[in-house]
């Protein structure tokens, strides 16, 4: 808590001293988010080092796929988890966030409503327990991926699977 309130007071200090900064990051943001920007300068702004940036070209629906592949691996996890969000994100993009470092991306990725469901039957063999419970709580979980999780070692990944099922 104080490391974020000294980091906010630094933040102001900067943005009065240089107000110029905000102006661009404000600037840079606005072209990341906006889908009449060139691709040009799509790609220029990936390599921004303030992760906002990074973060709202991420969820461009208007960002080519091969720019949104750089994204996925992005040092930043809210880069990744807008990049998860993307309608433009294809199914080896997905493949790719599955298999994320962070639990928070691949939580994401199982939450998804719109996650093909062979990035599912993935998420289902995660070793996180919370990760295989957003696999069987996702609607568009298959038969047999929910069948699987029925069988799981955690009562409550297997207790949620069965309901689904049950309810199918």
């Amino acid at each position: 808590m104080a490391r974020t309130i000294k980091f906010l007071i630094g933040m102001a200090f900067i943005f009065q001293v240089c107000p110029g900064m905000a102006d661009t990051l404000n600037n840079d943001k606005r072209l990341a988010g906006h889908p009449a920007t060139s691709v040009e300068t799509l790609w220029e702004l990936s390599d921004n080092p303030d992760w906002e940036v990074r973060e709202t070209l991420g969820r461009n629906r208007k960002a080519p796929v091969n720019l949104l592949d750089k994204l996925a691996s992005d040092k930043n996890m809210h880069v990744r988890i807008d990049v998860a969000t993307n309608l433009g994100t294809t199914d080896a993009i997905f493949q790719k966030l599955a298999r994320d470092r962070e639990t928070a991306v691949r939580s994401v990725v199982a939450r998804f409503e719109y996650i093909p469901e062979k990035i599912l039957e993935v998420l289902a063999n995660d070793d996180e327990v919370d990760i295989r419970l957003e696999v069987a709580r996702n609607l568009n979980a298959s038969k047999a991926t929910l069948l699987k999780l029925s069988k799981d070692s955690h009562v409550e990944v297997s207790n949620l699977a069965t309901q689904r099922l049950q309810e199918q």
